[in-house]
């Protein structure tokens, strides 16, 4: 947020700002593919430390940035930095998603889907939190010291992985190239799946959304980080209490294929309508604000029963390297998403970008038509998870 608002400010294109992405986003991908191996070769405390320092390292190289170097050359630096954030971000994570099917026990795995809800809600709950606070610190201390702030205090977050123990995740035998490629097909299924829905979500929320808000409907800076980080915050929200949403007003069982299915397609009309309600003339704020809000519900019931499917799907001694290879294609899609953020939102505008996000999800919903049920034995995970 605090970048985009930024450059936003002064004077960049959306197409000039989602290239500043570009090398995040396509560092988020080899990251991913290569973190698992990197977990279950050292272990996840050494990718979790590895992530944290290189987003300290990253902040602090584009606090340096200069508005009197050529255009050309700011871009690339700020992409270059944005490449440290990107393998930072997902080396994080990875570690983090990888530990939760670690740290639940092998014979007591009832909680799973609970705690990854919460991981996961949690993070997106933090993110939406960031939203705001890089648009605050933007208005009240500007762009550079604003980024030595943010470096100061997610150094100190460090030590937390003091308490980590060793060798988690670390496999003894020796990994084969080919097993970087997952073999099993409902991984394979759930991560084409999950391209598609993320490349849904940030074809219209990475750069169109902001850059319309803005300039269209001439917020302030306050308003668009406020309203983003509240629309995340509530999304990570739900995502945290989807086990209790779930097994209260569904069947009881736990997530199935037919549950993604269902959630997907579901998803599929809410791109549809927001972009036929400004086609028509409906008052833009209303149909943001109410469109995005029922965006946000259902595909935060999505993205929690992906992550907890990626994990019924796999077994202890692949876990880093499935996870990372899924979060390969979450990266992919949220490349994809990204680039076409800035290209059709400047060809076409915020309905262009709806519109393409309603294809993206349409093609989620087609893909995890393939999809398998867990197996029996993966299924105590849900039994006592999202417990009252």
């Amino acid at each position: 947020m605090l970048v985009l608002l930024y450059f936003n400010q002064i004077g960049y294109t959306p197409i000039q700002i989602a290239s500043l992405f570009l090398f995040y986003e396509i560092f988020g991908v080899v990251t991913n593919f290569f973190g698992g191996w990197i977990g279950s070769k050292f272990g996840l405390k050494l990718t979790l430390y590895l992530g944290i320092a290189l987003q300290v390292f990253s902040m602090v190289m584009l606090s340096g940035l200069n508005q009197s170097w050529e255009q050309w050359f700011a871009v690339l630096f700020v992409m270059v930095a944005q490449a440290f954030s990107g393998i930072a971000k997902d080396l994080t994570k990875m570690s983090s998603k990888s530990a939760i099917r670690l740290v639940v026990p092998q014979d007591a795995q009832s909680a799973l889907f609970k705690w990854v809800a919460i991981l996961t809600g949690s993070k997106n709950a933090l993110k939406g939190f960031g939203f705001f606070l890089g648009a605050a610190l933007l208005s009240w201390f500007g762009f550079v010291t604003t980024l030595w702030i943010m470096s100061a205090g997610l150094f100190l977050l460090m030590f937390s992985g003091l308490m980590l123990p060793n060798g988690m995740g670390k496999i003894k035998k020796k990994i084969q190239f080919s097993q970087l490629f997952s073999k099993s097909p409902e991984i394979n299924i759930l991560s084409a799946a999950r391209f598609f829905l993320f490349g849904s979500r940030d074809v219209w929320f990475v750069v169109g959304l902001p850059v319309f808000l803005r300039e269209v409907l001439d917020w302030s800076f306050w308003q668009v980080g406020g309203f983003l980080a509240v629309w995340v915050i509530g999304y990570g929200i739900v995502q945290s209490t989807a086990p209790i949403i779930l097994k209260r007003f569904g069947s009881g069982k736990p997530p199935q294929s037919k549950t993604i299915q269902f959630w997907t397609f579901t998803l599929t009309a809410v791109p549809a309508i927001i972009a036929i309600a400004l086609q028509v003339g409906i008052e833009p704020n209303t149909v943001i604000i109410s469109g995005l809000l029922l965006f946000g519900l259902i595909f935060a019931f999505n993205s929690a029963v992906h992550s907890y499917l990626v994990l019924a799907f796999t077994d202890d001694d692949q876990v880093a390297l499935n996870v990372g290879f899924y979060y390969m294609a979450n990266s992919a899609g949220r490349l994809a998403g990204t680039v076409l953020s800035g290209l059709v939102y400047q060809r076409f505008g915020l309905v262009g970008c709806l519109w393409t996000s309603m294809v993206f999800v349409l093609a989620a919903g087609l893909v995890s038509i393939k999809l398998p049920d867990p197996q029996p034995s993966k299924e105590i995970a849900w039994k006592a998870g999202g417990g009252d």
